[in-house]
């Protein structure tokens, strides 16, 4: 009797005031999880993580508050705690693919390589929302494909695409140049010689690889040609491009070291009108999973095997920053200069000094969609005065483009692209505008 006496009457009362002084602080953790949320949403990470941090050592464990914890110590820039945390909600849930995503971020933020590569596939690929595209292939050159776990590896492409050049030949769009002679008549261009305008179509393929030979040394090579073919009378302007490199490549943590030799090969109209050959020497710092430096040093000796007079050794350094934003954004900015020395004693005019700057950006739109801007900015000034005209070519070179990518499925790119270039030039025969229009189809492999 007394146990029925307890059970129906003393215990509902004694677990009704165990809940009672539960609610509380229940009400109080779900209470501190929205404000850490709020302050977030309203860019105040630091104070949101400086919050949760007093509750973790009694929270750590409740997926809700380290999935909160996770988010406020990423967002605050406190990746290795926002990696612990984001490892707690998976070993509470392990097939939860938005929490596996949350820690691929945080994994990339610390360039944790070999921790995003253990993920699985399907997270990989959604660890950047978009394509990365135009400009983000620049930024991801040296990196291993993800699939591969950081072994040997090989990716290629090839590209189609149709357009419109209203300058083929990089011409002046006037019909007669002013004489360099006093009181003698402008000089008129033979048709030939003049800005020729037509469509064409472009074909393109390329491999990049690298042979990993052990954890810090890897041998890397490309390979690219690529062909156009304009119609109507800027067929004469048809060329065709081969380039190729190899060379060596050394990791230390952040750091990779590559060096490279090259060569490449340019036809116009089917007769060869230039070929290259030099070394490639580049510098590249992962600051983390979203910054990156580069820097490089060129050395060319470009030959014109029917102009021996035009012949040059071509030298150029440069650096450049590539950041990738968290929501799939990206952006680069560069500088570099050099010069082109001629090879021959008395070909001063052909020769110039150079410097230059690029500025570009890719935004998402959509998951499949993205847009993209750049531009350059280049200035020669040439070594001395050209015999025909009497003056000191220089040349102030623009170029800016806008696009769009669109990625109807894995491995496929379609991209609209416009681009304009202006070169203001001394000489009248080098000062032209060009605007070329283009959609080109790409399947990657």
């Amino acid at each position: 009797m007394y146990l029925r006496f307890w059970s129906r009457r003393v215990l509902p009362w004694c677990l009704a005031s165990a809940l009672g002084a539960g609610l509380p602080s229940v009400a109080l953790a779900d209470e501190v999880v929205q404000q850490a949320t709020a302050l977030v949403r309203q860019g105040q990470a630091m104070q949101a993580f400086q919050l949760l941090d007093a509750h973790e050592a009694r929270r750590a464990g409740d997926p809700v508050f380290d999935a909160a914890m996770g988010e406020a110590a990423h967002a605050a820039g406190q990746y290795t705690r926002a990696i612990m945390a984001r490892e707690r909600v998976l070993a509470a849930d392990p097939g939860n693919q938005a929490a596996q995503v949350a820690l691929g971020q945080s994994l990339q933020a610390v360039g944790d390589r070999r921790g995003v590569l253990a993920l699985p596939p399907q997270v990989q690929a959604l660890l950047i929302p978009v394509d990365a595209g135009h400009t983000l292939d620049q930024f991801l050159y040296s990196y291993d494909r993800p699939e591969y776990g950081g072994h040997s590896s090989i990716k290629g492409y090839v590209e189609l695409g149709v357009g419109h050049d209203s300058n083929a030949n990089a011409a002046p769009v006037v019909g007669e140049l002013q004489s360099p002679v006093p009181g003698t008549p402008p000089w008129a261009l033979l048709p030939e010689a003049r800005a020729t305008s037509g469509n064409y179509v472009v074909a393109q393929a390329g491999l990049r690889g690298r042979a990993v030979i052990n954890s810090r040394w890897s041998v890397v090579g490309t390979a690219l040609g690529a062909t156009r073919h304009y119609g109507g009378q800027a067929d004469r302007f048809d060329h065709t491009a081969l380039d190729a490199a190899l060379g060596m490549a050394w990791r230390a943590e952040r750091h990779e070291v590559i060096v490279s030799g090259q060569g490449s090969y340019y036809a116009l109209d089917g007769s060869r009108l230039r070929t290259m050959g030099g070394v490639l020497g580049e510098w590249i710092y992962r600051i983390d999973g979203f910054r990156q430096w580069g820097s490089f040093l060129q050395v060319l000796e470009v030959r014109y095997p029917t102009q021996d007079l035009r012949n040059v050794r071509r030298s150029v350094l440069g650096t450049s920053y590539s950041h990738l934003f968290r929501q799939g954004a990206s952006v680069y900015a560069g500088v570099y200069g050099g010069q082109e020395q001629p090879k021959a004693s008395d070909a001063d005019p052909l020769g110039h000094r150079l410097w230059g700057v690029r500025l570009g950006g890719q935004w998402p739109l959509a998951p499949q969609w993205t847009v993209f801007a750049s531009t350059d900015w280049e200035h020669r000034h040439y070594g001395g005065a050209d015999p025909f005209f009497a003056v000191t070519r220089t040349d102030r070179q623009a170029q800016v483009a806008l696009g769009l990518n669109w990625t109807p499925a894995p491995g496929w790119r379609v991209t609209p692209q416009w681009q304009f270039t202006r070169n203001a030039s001394t000489l009248p025969i080098t000062d032209y505008e060009r605007r070329v229009f283009s959609i080109l189809l790409r399947r990657e492999f």
